[in-house]
């Protein structure tokens, strides 16, 4: 069971990956990342494993980029 100090806010999610909040919530209709709706206000919320987990997809593909344009 997920507690509530394991999402973030949609601000502090687009601070803790470096994006605006417009972007999340492209991503979002996307479908590259889910948003949580909060069921008193209905605000989107991000599991911070979800966040953790995209930020290590981007590192590893920039990795691989950097190593592909090295050969």
């Amino acid at each position: 069971m997920q507690k509530i100090d394991d999402y973030l806010k949609i601000k502090n999610a687009a601070a803790f990956l470096g994006v605006s909040a417009s972007t999340l919530r492209n991503w979002e209709k996307q479908k590259k990342l889910k948003a949580y709706r909060n069921p008193v206000n209905r605000y989107r919320l991000y599991l911070r494993k979800d966040l953790e987990d995209l930020l290590c997809q981007i590192s590893t593909s920039i990795s691989t980029f950097k190593n592909e344009d090295q050969d």
